[in-house]
């Protein structure tokens, strides 16, 4: 069977003056795929979540989405002195490709946050109805005379709709900081739905959750891919999370990638097990 790449991560480093955060990294996600990204804390995980969704410009490399290149950089300025990474010239003699969140979001690649990032004044319905108006078509005369009725009403249903699929119709109403943790998680994720991604992002989704809760995520984020034909690409500390969910994982220590492969594979991994628990101490 034929593999249709979704994301590809090209030669990317992320440098903050002298710290390297990541350091050129490649990886692939396949449609359809749930890949993870793990290493242990500081190694760069969400650093490179934050280049993929246009938080960071990278200082070098590209990133392409379904083919097409959409993110890309090479050392400018001071930078050209101080980078440490490898390939400092590879990009040169490109324009830059450094589109804001809001652009890489309209692509279709939501995602969530580590720390929760709901708007807490709002409710659970509102949450979801902000987001849709990400792929609203209408502009302030429109919206000033009411010509976009129908637009409006078409993504108040289908809010609603999503409510129904991610079992939050009994909160509809409730303010978003109102809820357990476990269903702020939920509706973060949802939120993220509402802009019809085709690649979604996971940030730690099961930090802070009980071990029922996180099996319940699990549950749910296996359920989300079927439904919604989605492909995920997921940072994530718990390891029965990743090992029972993962299709591949890719593994990153002090902002290098290690190790790729199946979860078996990397359960194994010596350099894996090193990077998590140290090498061995002299006696």
């Amino acid at each position: 069977m034929s593999r249709e790449n979704v994301l590809k991560v090209e030669n990317v480093t992320m440098q903050f003056g002298g710290v390297v955060a990541v350091d050129n990294m490649n990886l692939e996600v396949d449609k359809g795929e749930i890949v993870s990204l793990i290493g242990p804390n500081g190694a760069g995980k969400t650093t490179a979540f934050n280049v993929i969704t246009g938080v960071y410009a990278p200082t070098n490399g590209a990133v392409y989405f379904k083919g097409n290149k959409i993110i890309q950089n090479h050392p400018q300025g001071k930078m050209k002195k101080l980078y440490q990474g490898e390939n400092p010239v590879m990009y040169t003699g490109h324009h830059a490709l450094v589109p804001t969140p809001d652009k890489i979001t309209g692509m279709g690649i939501a995602r969530t946050f580590q720390n929760i990032r709901l708007f807490k004044s709002q409710t659970v319905f509102e949450n979801i109805l902000i987001a849709k108006h990400m792929l609203r078509t209408s502009n302030i005369f429109t919206a000033t005379f009411r010509l976009n009725a129908k637009e409006e009403a078409k993504m108040r249903a289908e809010s609603e709709e999503l409510l129904r699929l991610m079992e939050l119709e009994d909160v509809r109403n409730e303010l978003a900081s109102s809820l357990p943790y476990g269903k702020q998680r939920h509706l973060e994720i949802a939120r993220a739905l509402a802009t019809k991604p085709e690649l979604l992002l996971l940030d730690e989704p099961a930090a802070g959750m009980n071990p029922q809760e996180t099996l319940e995520l699990t549950q749910f984020i296996g359920r989300i891919r079927d439904e919604f034909g989605l492909t995920i690409f997921m940072i994530e500390h718990h390891m029965d999370l990743v090992m029972e969910i993962s299709d591949r994982i890719y593994v990153l220590d002090f902002g290098k990638p290690i190790a790729e492969g199946t979860p078996e594979e990397i359960r194994s991994n010596p350099r894996v097990i090193e990077a998590y628990l140290g090498g061995a101490q002299d006696e």
